[in-house]
């Protein structure tokens, strides 16, 4: 059976990919709290059950963040049609905030110009819908095909991952998959072989209280942070700033290392609306660090760099005293070029784009971190449509051209791994 099939056969279903996206889009997945998990995940099951697909509603128990009131809820659907390989498409259902500045409904999945706009509708629900398409047609048209696909959609990428694929990893889930694709938006003619790393620190300055008339009389906390942060824009960024990976990280400017304020909090908390706040000196200032380090860096060298400007101020700046919280740490991964999923993702590319892929590094960490380091599965990339840019952005959107031929690529590298047999 020609490809021309096959592709047709995934263009048929064109409408039904537009439908499918906007009603995951229509599903509020809010993370935090981790709103509507379970929702998502039975409308996935009823649509793959009538199809024959063996479903799991499964819940990560005890994983961070879960609770009662926010189950962490993940599906995967498992069609084996006999001996052979296993390719899984991972899609995380969880959103991000709305926040502000947006002119469609964040959760209506309106199409206007040949866009989906939604929440999610690039990050990565679109990715999610190609992918069930991708195999819907697949299965459709290649029914003698040899081993497994699986689907799943997981829990709180936006948040680490740890209630999503971590939890299945720790399960063991991976051991038996052979490929792996997760749908991130990354370009339709791009392939992501992986992340830099990331270490995410807090540090609080300590100081005294004191009445804010006479601020001689305590130690202001927040003068401390201020020093601390002197001291990382003006010595540490620049070095930063001059260590260039090899990996073909995007955009350009992530090749570097970068750090990253997230936030930072100091002395009391916020007043009542209308009220004044107390005048004090503020004893306690912290500061969350998000350090993206390269492929060529040893993570003890980067925390030892924060730690060294830490140790030096309190050798030096009178009362500066610190606490050092390690929030998590996750590794850079790279899945090689000769990789079986990569050599048949940018074959398919070259057969629907006419053009050859583009191989990518994301400046961001995504949860192949778990699928490499918790699940030993070193052949998985990241594929999907969506403009990484777009992603956590008001009116965020999804060309309707670019799912239908990432499902396209989907379905042509199902057909090269998974064997279909000749019609």
């Amino acid at each position: 059976m020609s490809d021309a099939m096959l592709l047709s056969a995934v263009a048929a279903r064109r409408t039904g990919l537009i439908g499918l996206a906007q009603e995951l889009v229509r599903i509020p997945t809010l993370n935090p709290p981790g709103l509507n998990y379970r929702r998502i995940c039975d409308h996935l099951a009823e649509r793959l059950l009538a199809q024959g697909w063996e479903v799991h509603i499964l819940r990560a128990t005890g994983s961070p963040g879960d609770s009662e009131a926010f189950p962490r809820w993940n599906l995967l659907a498992r069609f084996r049609a006999g001996p052979g390989p296993c390719l899984h498409f991972n899609s995380h259902h969880d959103v991000v905030e709305v926040g502000r500045g947006w002119t469609h409904d964040p959760f209506g999945g309106t199409v206007e110009n040949g866009r989906l706009y939604g929440r999610g509708a690039c990050d990565m629900k679109g990715g999610l819908a190609a992918s069930v398409i991708a195999a819907e047609a697949f299965i459709a048209t290649r029914p003698g095909f040899h081993g497994t696909i699986e689907i799943s959609a997981t829990a709180d990428e936006e948040s680490g991952g740890y209630g999503g694929v971590a939890w299945l990893a720790e399960q063991g889930h991976f051991a038996r998959v052979d490929h792996v694709i997760i749908p991130e938006p990354l370009n339709k003619d791009r392939i992501c072989l992986g992340h830099r790393g990331v270490w995410w620190a807090e540090v609080e300055t300590h100081g005294r209280i004191g009445h804010g008339s006479m601020p001689f009389l305590g130690d202001s906390a927040i003068r401390h942070m201020v020093a601390l942060l002197s001291e990382i824009e003006d010595r540490l960024m620049p070095v930063l700033a001059g260590r260039q990976t090899t990996m073909p990280v995007v955009p350009e400017g992530a090749r570097a290392a970068t750090l990253n304020l997230n936030s930072i909090h100091g002395g009391q908390p916020e007043p009542l609306a209308g009220a004044l706040p107390a005048p004090v000196v503020a004893d306690s200032c912290r500061v969350v660090l998000d350090r993206r380090f390269l492929i060529e860096e040893d993570l003890p060298q980067v925390k030892a760099e924060i730690t060294g400007i830490l140790n030096r101020l309190a050798e030096t700046r009178p009362g500066f005293r610190f606490t050092l919280r390690d929030l998590f740490e996750v590794h850079p991964v790279m899945t090689p070029e000769d990789a079986p999923i990569v050599g048949a993702t940018a074959a398919a590319i070259e057969r629907v784009l006419a053009r050859r892929p583009e191989f990518v590094a994301s400046p961001g960490t995504y949860d192949q971190k778990h699928i490499d380091r918790i699940g030993r599965l070193k052949n998985c990339i990241a594929y999907g449509p969506g403009l990484l840019h777009l992603a956590h952005q008001p009116d965020e959107w999804v060309g309707i051209d670019d799912m239908e031929d990432s499902a396209k690529v989907m379905a042509l590298v199902l057909d090269d791994l998974l064997g279909g047999a000749a019609g």
